[in-house]
Parts: C-alpha cells; structure tokens; sequence
C-alpha cells in the first residue's frame, strides 16, 4: 500500500514537538483503531523514529516494525566484530549484510539487528585534521577498501536480504514528502526530477502562520489536491508513477474550448507541450475508464464509479486482481476508505 503514495491524514505539532515520541501516541491510537486484520504488515521509520519508547510500544501491539540506528560507540563496536568475523551474505544492490543480536544501553531486551555495508566507489576525501586540512586521497585502483554503513533493528524473521529491500522501500516511499537531489534517470522520455514533491511541488512549505488550525486547514487542503492528482494521474498512466514537476506541465497545458452544436456539447483541447501525441493519450485513456465504469455503475447497481478507480489503482500498483464482482468486501474497504 505504500507504493500508492496517498496521504491517509494530516496532523500539524508545534515546530517543538518534532521527536518521534511526540508522534508516537498518535501512530498507537491509529494501529489500535483498526482490526487486526486490517493493521499495517510494517511499520518502517529511519533513526529518528527506532528508539525504544517507539519499539516497545510496537511490540506491545504485536506489529512488527523495521527502523535504522544511529552510528552509536556500542553500535560502532559491533560494526567492528561484525567485520572481523567476515560472514557477509548478500544483501541486494550492492550490499552486503550479516545478522546479528544486541541489547543496546536504554533497551529493554535483546533484538535482531541487521549489520549492512557496500565498498565505497570511486575516489574518497580522507581529512585527519580539520584544522590543519591534512587531507589524503584513497583512490579505487589502490590496494585500500571502504565501507558505507547501515545498521537496522528490527522484530521480523525473513531472510537479511529481504529486510534489507523493506528498508530500501521505505526510502521510494518517503520521497512524497522529502526526496533525494536529481538522478541521471529518464522515464518516458521524461526528465527525472527531485521527488520532494509535497514540500516543493504542492506548496507545504510555502506557509507559515503562528495560527496552529490555519496551518492545519492549509495542510489538509494541499493534501488532498494531491491525492487528487496522484490518483488522475495514475489512471492516465497505471504502469509508473509520474511526478507533479513534469505530469503537470504535461496534461496541464492545454487551451479548451467549449462548444454547444444541435444539441450537443464538445470540449476541445488543443495541447501546447512538445509531447502533445503523448499527452492526447494519456488523456484519452482517462476518458476512455471512466465512461466504461460508469456504464458499469449504471448497468451492476454499484455504489459509484470511485470503487472501480481504487480496485484499478490498487491492481496497477500491487500486481494483485482486485477487479472482483461488486459484492467483494474489497469494494467496499476501498470506497469507504
């Protein structure tokens, strides 16, 4: 469900209550509202949000949980035995990985942790003194390795090359709100952009007031215009997500003109981006799902034409067929929810 990158709610705290403890009675009151059934399979947080106030309430609920830890000296120690014993297994995308068990100073109890590292490419800045700027070059062709590391804490049981992808998942999902800088990738002929799309591209960091409710009417309001687009988009385009600094200019920059003619009314759009084939049928196809669900509606007594945009969205973006008769309990979870 993370890959849809809808905003399920918003709530705007003090710019003072900013630490994941502040936030967890709100993330337990969330879990505790919803059947078990129906709870997240993971809650997945970066090195802010793994300390053990957070873990022990999770565990408490029963929901697994997948966070990363900061470089602590006790952490360091550990990264240190876990490089002379030299068991590393594969880990994905140029990881490597070793499992492993601790009890940190501050924890309740012994947990799982996951040890990860790649060989640093290309050449590195060594710098031993920054006052003196004694600097040293360590370059790839030298008989010298460096590491990146990553240390994450979890309660699950699958195999380390599989926490390691969750983790890494984590990251594509948090680019709805704050993403990397720009990446030499090209999807569609499109330019990949900064994501960030939520902070820079819809406006949440473009207000600011010292009313808290004002801030949160603002909040909601740009929230829900982008799930609006997230979901007209991923209709237009159900095979990749386009972001909003290139799916807007795109479908966006057209001029209309509205005719009435024996009867009829006509919407012509004359397209103004050098992609105006590409846009037509994005466009197109649009039209095309819901006059056909809306026949559907008419014709099978369903609730709403919006019950078939979720199952749709939903297939496209899990690889599950949630297109099931309208009496499926899916269709309803999805058009309440």
């Amino acid at each position: 469900m993370a890959g849809l990158r809808l905003m399920l709610g918003v709530e705007v705290a003090p710019g003072n209550k900013s630490h994941a403890n502040t936030t967890l009675p709100g993330l337990i009151e969330l879990i505790e509202r919803l059947p078990v059934e129906k709870r997240p399979h993971l809650v997945r947080g970066d090195a802010g949000a793994g300390g053990e106030p957070t873990m022990a309430a999770l565990e408490a609920q029963g929901q697994p949980y997948l966070f990363k830890q900061r470089l602590t000296h006790n952490i360091k120690r550990h990264i240190e035995r876990a490089f002379a014993r030299g068991d590393w297994s594969d880990a994905g995308q140029g990881w490597q990985g070793q499992d492993g068990q601790i009890q940190l100073s501050g924890w309740s109890r012994n947990r799982r942790i996951v040890v990860l590292r790649r060989p640093l490419i290309g050449e590195t800045l060594l710098c031993e003194n920054e006052d003196q700027l004694q600097l040293a070059f360590v370059e790839k062709e030298r008989p010298v390795k460096g590491y990146e590391y990553a240390v994450l804490v979890t309660d699950l049981s699958p195999e380390l090359h599989v926490i390691a992808q969750l983790y890494r998942d984590r990251g594509d999902a948090e680019n709805t709100f704050d993403g990397p800088g720009p990446r030499p990738v090209a999807s569609l002929g499109l330019p990949r952009r900064p994501p960030r799309e939520i902070k820079n591209q819809w406006g949440w960091t473009g207000f600011t007031t010292h009313d808290l409710k004002r801030c949160q009417l603002s909040a909601m309001a740009v929230a829900l215009v982008y799930n609006w687009w997230s979901v007209f988009v991923r209709l237009a385009h159900p095979k990749a997500r386009l972001e909003a600094i290139t799916a807007r200019p795109l479908l966006l920059s057209g001029i209309g003109e509205l005719t009435h003619h024996g009867g009829q009314t006509h919407l012509a759009i004359t397209p103004m981006h050098a992609k105006a084939g590409f846009e037509k049928d994005l466009l197109t196809q649009v039209s095309r799902r819901l006059n056909e669900w809306k026949y559907a509606a008419e014709q099978l007594k369903m609730a709403s034409v919006w019950q078939r945009v979720c199952e749709f969205i939903a297939t496209a973006v899990t690889g599950f067929n949630w297109l099931r008769p309208p009496q499926s309990p899916h269709l309803t979870h999805c058009a309440t929810g």
